[in-house]
């Protein structure tokens, strides 16, 4: 039998990197962390936490973070009877999703706002490429995420939520610097572009999908949705804008595109643990909703 309080012990330290933070979360001292880990890990004969800067769980470790994370989940259910019975509740759940920059910044905002407030369960958004965001849940990371991988992950399904759009864009001043012919294959050899980081192929496949021909190296890493429209409008370079994003700056002339008509697809999916919890149900459906009006099914 698997000892909770201690689980929600690593669980803090892992959760906040280091255990002097977990200790202040948890209002216990430092040693009384260290001693009820390193307890847990004699029991099961194993390291469960690498004590680095922060600290890292060991694939143990982070399988059993996971299985706690899931009790919690499913112990939300029983917080209203919980309440009526005037029973102590515990620590404030938190729900793990992965999520990509671009669809925060566009589309999935309402959805994680709806969510929070019918239910009052905290959110912690783990950052990365849509390509990406599906090994996070294979790990055990988080519980759900916004992927383009449509594999399927064990012991969680997947439903396909629609197309995001993209469009490449630049400054009309950039573009009659970069492009004054269009952009041909040696302009975009030349021509400074944006990526968000090395993973972002998608400047690199429109060139070659659109355009027939490769993006040059002068390339700028901007890990941010946000500062990536900002810096296309001030001219830094080209980049494949969101469209719902770029949408107001194409109507009013600060934006144009390369090549009119010429957007690219990425398809996304929402991949979520099968658990019989109310909460991934609830994320669920808030997700689907705010999908459906946003993206191109």
């Amino acid at each position: 039998m698997l000892d909770y309080a201690a689980l929600s012990v690593l669980a803090a330290v892992v959760r906040e990197g280091t255990f002097e933070r977990a200790a202040a979360a948890l209002h216990i001292s430092p040693s009384a962390v260290s001693q009820r880990v390193r307890a847990m890990e004699e029991r099961l004969g194993a390291i469960l936490v690498l004590r680095s800067q922060p600290c890292q769980p060991t694939p143990l470790g982070r399988r059993l973070c996971a299985h706690f994370d899931a009790v919690r989940l499913l112990e939300a259910d029983l917080v209203p009877d919980l309440r009526g019975l005037g029973t102590p509740l515990s620590q404030p759940v938190t729900l793990k999703i992965a999520v990509n920059s671009d669809s925060l910044a566009s589309w999935l905002a309402p959805a994680i706002v709806d969510f929070s407030r019918k239910t009052g369960l905290l959110i912690e958004l783990a950052m990365d490429d849509e390509a990406h965001t599906a090994d996070r849940l294979r790990s055990g990371e988080v519980v759900a995420a916004i992927t383009s991988d449509s594999v399927p992950v064990q012991g969680c399904r997947t439903t396909r939520l629609g197309g995001m759009r993209y469009l490449a864009c630049a400054s009309p001043d950039f573009v009659a610097r970069h492009f004054p012919s269009g952009p041909t294959a040696d302009a975009l050899l030349h021509a400074p572009s944006m990526r968000f980081d090395r993973r972002d192929d998608l400047q690199a496949r429109w060139a070659m999908e659109r355009m027939g021909a490769p993006v040059g190296a002068l390339v700028h890493e901007i890990p941010s949705t946000r500062a990536f429209l900002d810096l296309a409008l001030r001219g830094l370079a080209w980049g494949m804008q969101p469209a719902n994003l770029a949408a107001p700056h194409l109507a009013d002339g600060s934006l144009v595109e390369l090549v009119p008509d010429t957007p690219i697809g990425v398809i996304l999916y929402w991949t979520v643990a099968r658990l019989h919890a109310d909460a991934l149900r609830t994320l669920t459906e808030a997700v689907r909703r705010a999908a459906s009006a946003a993206l191109a099914m």
